[in-house]
């Protein structure tokens, strides 16, 4: 005896003749079915509206609806019935055997269809009112699950074997900008491609949910208007009971302004807030990276170790709000001074800047760079209504002949740097290793 008939039920019969009604009692009883607390689960109703009273008062767990009804007769019957219950399952009784009118039934809301004449045959009652509740049950968890799906976040799609799409939710629509109609029937990955990931990428995706696993990663859609997003994304197969690959369910989430954030946060964490030049850890990233080059290639590069004159007379008479501003400029006109994009001017702190030169021919490449530098600084800066005037010290070390990793060459470059305030500030100092003293 399964669940359904175990536990306590409550049928609501709206007949108007009492020997039909006879004989449904009869068959309830003898399909072992039961109410609470009594043999009878059992409730009649001789009318319509009779019955759409009895429905809102008893809550019933199944309907069992004749058509030919003293206050209503058809599929209005159904109708009324399923507006005053829509959730309880109905199971229309009815004198004729019509398969045209079953199907009207049905469609009209009821979940079975049964000739008086059946009652008996084979349990036939018991079975429906069984699978009624069966089949109730399952809706509503359809019901829950659909509710679920069109409300989360993310966007499902759900694809046949050869990703053409059968389902999307709202939130895929609402994500990727196209509307339903315009997906279904069309694959995914030809819709929203960007052209941001190459043939392997899908090869490896393709490779991994064909073998019947899961596949996650990221990547970058194209939405209907044109425009990129990032998408996180996971796909997987779902097998039928021959065990084959018949569906893709895909969840995707639009993971661009996480992206923005996160590469706004690596960007702060790698770059002064003032200048936007790249900071100490950036910069000694990079010269790490370019060392690493040189060697294999048995090339030179050069540092370049930059403090400003006279800086500090600027903040003390104008203050510091106007030396930032000085700094700003003086970032600029460094970077215009070393124009490619293999170099790096970075800002260790206070007016002390540093320039990468990530390759050159012979040391001379760095003093033009220099000179370059010294005749941009020297130029007065227009700073509101001041005009102000400072030089800059540049103290100059390369690879290899004054060091071979990152702090040798930036500390080698500092030294330059110091003999070049020394031989009388707006100038530019090779490191030699007689120079190689200490600071007063």
């Amino acid at each position: 005896m399964n669940e359904s008939t175990r536990r306590p039920i409550s049928i609501l019969v709206i007949e108007d003749d009492p020997g039909d009604l006879g004989l449904i009692r009869t068959n309830v009883r003898l399909a072992g079915l039961r109410s609470m607390g009594q043999e009878d689960p059992v409730i009649w109703a001789s009318t319509l509206a009779d019955g759409m009273a009895a429905a809102a008062v008893s809550k019933p767990d199944v309907v069992l609806l004749d058509l030919s009804l003293p206050d209503s007769y058809g599929i209005a019957t159904v109708e009324a019935m399923r507006a005053t219950a829509p959730a309880v399952p109905i199971i229309v009784l009815t004198g004729q055997d019509d398969h045209q009118l079953a199907e009207a039934a049905l469609h009209a809301g009821a979940q079975d269809y049964l000739a008086k004449g059946q009652l008996f045959q084979q349990d036939a009652l018991g079975r429906a009112i069984r699978h009624a509740l069966v089949r109730q049950k399952l809706e509503s968890r359809l019901r829950l699950f659909d509710a679920a799906l069109n409300a989360v976040a993310s966007g499902i799609l759900i694809t046949d074997v050869t990703a053409a799409i059968t389902w999307a939710n709202p939130a895929f629509t609402e994500i990727t900008g196209f509307t339903m109609s315009e997906v279904v029937g069309h694959n995914p990955g030809a819709m929203l491609n960007s052209g941001k990931q190459d043939r392997r990428f899908y090869e490896g995706m393709w490779q991994t949910i064909l073998a019947g696993r899961v596949w996650t990663g990221e990547l970058v859609n194209r939405r209907k208007n044109g425009s990129h997003f990032d998408a996180a994304l996971t796909i997987s197969p779902v097998t039928g009971s021959d065990g084959n690959i018949h569906h893709f369910v895909a969840v995707m989430q639009d993971i661009s302004a996480r992206k923005a954030t996160d590469e706004r946060v690596q960007h702060l964490a790698h770059h002064d807030q003032l200048t936007d030049l790249p900071n100490r850890m950036l910069l000694s990233d990079r010269l790490f990276q370019s060392l690493a080059q040189v060697r294999r290639e048995q090339a030179t590069l050069a540092v370049m170790f930059l403090d400003l004159d006279d800086f500090k007379p600027v903040n003390d008479t104008l203050g510091h709000d106007v030396g930032d501003l000085l700094l700003k400029e003086v970032a600029l006109r460094l970077r215009g001074c070393v124009p490619r994009n293999s170099d790096t001017v970075a800002r260790l702190g206070g007016d002390e800047f540093v320039v990468l030169l990530a390759q050159i021919d012979q040391a001379a490449d760095a003093a033009v760079v220099a000179r370059k530098i010294l005749a941009a600084l020297m130029r007065p800066f227009v700073i509101g209504p001041h005009r102000i005037a400072i030089s800059t010290s540049i103290g100059i070390a390369v690879y290899p002949e004054h060091g071979d990793e990152v702090s040798g060459l930036l500390k080698s470059a500092d030294t330059a740097m110091y003999h070049a305030k020394k031989a009388g500030r707006g100038c530019y100092r090779f490191f030699r290793e007689l120079a190689e003293t200490t600071r007063a």
